[in-house]
């Protein structure tokens, strides 16, 4: 009965050295086959990324890049590492058998992204040089020209009116200009200049309102439909307005402008 005991003893003995050993050896593999993992993250470009999420799919362990790039993690071989960064394409690696055998590099491509069309609310600050920016327009014209090496025309092409000078020279030398002459007499020298004179003014009034908003008028008080009666009253007022105007600067015009301004508006008053 002793020897029985003993013998059922032994072998119960001998299962449970073999589950401890068992679990030793398991203990044992994993504990020296897992190795510290690290590397360096980067863009295509070649730059570090930070904050970059690195994670061990097999046990859930998490660990972040640091400004360098640079991480560490624990693993096993045939662990997958996953790394993850918002707006960046997601990467995996496999922890081979020996492991990496150097440090590991990881490059992340980023996700293309479709840019919207943005617009821009033109509101004049006060600031000249900013209000001029956000007042100007853009003239396709001009830009097509630029892009082309379209030669630009040297004054306008339109007849010259006859001057008094032109036509009184050459009598006194001994010839007449019978066109000129015809043209001071019967006045069309005259309309012609008036004439020109009107459409350069409409020229330079439109020269304006093509590279200004309306907001930035009507946002100081001078209604839609009085804009441009209101820049043919400042070349008037400050014929400085047209001197900018011709040389085609923006930011000087509106300096002027914003000096008639309140003459403008007060006159509006007044009439009201």
């Amino acid at each position: 009965m002793i020897k029985y005991m003993n013998f059922v003893g032994g072998n119960t003995g001998i299962d449970t050295w073999k589950k401890v050993s068992f679990l030793l050896v398991f203990v044992f593999n994993n504990f020296f086959s897992q190795q510290t993992v690290t590397g360096r993250i980067t863009d295509d470009s070649g730059e570090s990324l930070s904050s970059v999420t690195i994670i061990n799919m097999s046990t859930d362990q998490k660990t972040y890049s640091n400004s360098m790039g640079m991480f560490f993690i624990e693993a096993v071989p045939n662990d997958e590492l996953r790394f993850v960064k918002a707006d960046f394409r997601r990467v995996s690696a496999i922890v081979p058998a020996n492991g990496f055998s150097a440090q590991l590099l990881v490059v992340l491509i980023p996700i293309p992204k479709e840019i919207e069309e943005i617009k821009v609310v033109k509101k004049p600050t006060g600031d000249l040089a900013t209000d001029s920016r956000l007042a100007s327009k853009v003239d396709k014209g001009e830009i097509v020209q630029q892009a082309v090496g379209l030669p630009q025309p040297v004054g306008k092409m339109r007849e010259k009116p006859a001057e008094v000078k032109q036509v009184l020279i050459p009598i006194l030398l001994g010839s007449l200009d019978v066109q000129g002459a015809y043209d001071l007499i019967s006045g069309k020298a005259r309309r012609q200049k008036r004439q020109y004179r009107y459409d350069d003014l409409q020229e330079h009034i439109a020269w304006v309102r093509n590279r200004v908003d309306n907001e930035y008028f009507t946002k100081a008080g001078i209604p839609e439909e009085r804009i441009s009666e209101f820049i043919q009253y400042s070349f008037e007022a400050k014929p400085q307005v047209r001197t900018y105007v011709k040389a085609k600067n923006l930011s000087g015009v509106l300096l002027r402008l914003e000096e008639v301004m309140p003459v403008y508006l007060e006159r509006l008053k007044q009439k009201k």
